[in-house]
């Protein structure tokens, strides 16, 4: 084995032994695991929620964008498993539709185009691109806490156009409640309606960018459907090579990524959210320059009467998603060491200048900031909210996708002038 192979073999399994000892609660243990888990699926699979739009636009392949359908798709049906008898005790992200969903949306769409990532991308990108993901992280939490006192306050982002059945947005069961299975199983048509309508368009789409000749294909895309042999139990090089290093297909990924999300709904009663605590971090780095905690909390929250400056001062690892955010990264650097590529990628990274400094930053400060408006990030505001039967989801897609080709045609028309 080489030295990157037994580096990641002890990385992993070293986070694992150190979490149980010291982190403090089974939960925060799980969000660990959970973590590592969604970090090295997104890492070996080669996905991300950004690449759904920024690989349609620059290579003409929406094979990312129907994957995510599927996963979409696949994680609503097995999320009704907990909420059928009753939603009571979950924390689901029925998301308020209003002038903040649409404009946190395209903004963050714009911000992903530039930083080639988004809220969770950003950690998978960071032990492979650390300049782009160092600059696209700290503006992001830059973002996310300029946007605190927005979110708020602002009735034009927290209060829904359109409710149903008591929320403050539209959960999709309430429209359905006639049809004998609690209003589910047409909240699940209209789910598979929404993904084929998707998924036709970019079939569509690419379609066209090959009759046009714009369509090259995705590197990764093309070596993780490439057809390998079965594994050689009797040729331990060859069995490692398919078990560690070879890229899962996105199908496959994707089913692991529904799995975590899914088994995380029933132990946490929550989804998967990424991006509010970037801005704590934020927060925490103005304290280190010398700000007080109250001051910092003061501005995060304007009309707090005291301010809550917990998740400034609390220890780091007592808050699950700073914990799940670090073991995904940990979980990405994890599946580079154990493939042998980390070394390729890090010095790959490394080729940066003055102006791809301020397009990530841009890029980075946008998202974070879009994600205060549309509450929420690419698992914040699209993901978890599909997957919680939230329309709000649908809307962000909508948005982002518009903001993910403005975004685009900003960075050929600005950043690659030639």
């Amino acid at each position: 084995m080489k030295k990157q192979n037994i580096v990641g073999i002890i990385l992993f399994l070293g986070t694992i032994i150190v979490g149980r000892l010291y982190l403090s609660t089974p939960v925060l243990f799980f969000r660990l695991l959970a973590g590592l888990g969604l970090g090295y699926a997104l890492s070996r699979g080669a996905m991300g929620f950004a690449g759904s739009v920024n690989r349609a636009y620059r290579f003409g392949s929406t094979k990312l964008m129907r994957i995510l359908m599927f996963l979409f798709v696949i994680t609503c049906i097995g999320s009704v498993g907990y909420l059928f008898q009753s939603t009571e005790g979950f924390d689901l992200w029925v998301n308020p539709i209003n002038f903040g969903l649409l404009l946190g949306g395209t903004l963050f769409g714009i911000g992903m185009a530039l930083s080639t990532c988004c809220a969770s991308g950003v950690l998978t990108d960071i032990v492979s691109d650390l300049p782009r993901g160092l600059i696209t992280l700290t503006f992001f939490g830059m973002g996310v806490y300029v946007g605190f006192p927005l979110q708020n306050t602002a009735d034009w982002i927290n209060v829904s156009w359109f409710t149903s059945g008591g929320w403050n947005g539209v959960y999709l069961p309430d429209l359905f409640q006639w049809d004998g299975l609690n209003g589910y199983l047409g909240a699940i048509v209209l789910t598979l309606l929404f993904a084929g309508i998707v998924t036709q368009l970019s079939y569509k789409y690419e379609k066209k960018r090959i009759a046009d000749g714009k369509y090259r294909a995705v590197p990764s895309e093309v070596e993780s459907d490439k057809k390998h042999e079965a594994i050689n139990t009797l040729c331990p090089t060859k069995a490692y090579d398919k078990l560690f290093v070879r890229p899962w297909s996105m199908e496959f990924a994707a089913v692991a990524i529904a799995i975590i999300f899914i088994v995380m709904m029933g132990i946490t009663k929550a989804g998967w959210g990424a991006s509010t605590p970037y801005g704590h971090w934020f927060g925490r780095l103005l304290i280190l320059f010398g700000m007080s905690p109250e001051q910092v909390a003061s501005f995060a929250a304007p009309l707090a009467e005291t301010p809550n400056v917990g998740p400034y001062t609390m220890p780091f690892f007592n808050h699950p998603i700073n914990v799940q955010n670090i073991a995904i990264a940990i979980g990405a650097i994890s599946a580079l060491l154990l493939a042998g590529k980390y070394t390729t990628a890090w010095k790959e990274g490394f080729h940066l200048n003055g102006l791809q400094a301020v397009q990530y930053a841009l890029g980075g400060f946008l998202m974070g900031f879009g994600t205060r408006l549309s509450n929420g990030c690419n698992v914040g505001a699209l993901y978890t909210p599909i997957a919680n039967f939230s329309l709000s989801g649908w809307i962000f897609l909508i948005v982002m996708v518009c903001g993910g080709v403005l975004g685009n045609k900003l960075l050929k028309a600005v950043f690659m002038k030639k």
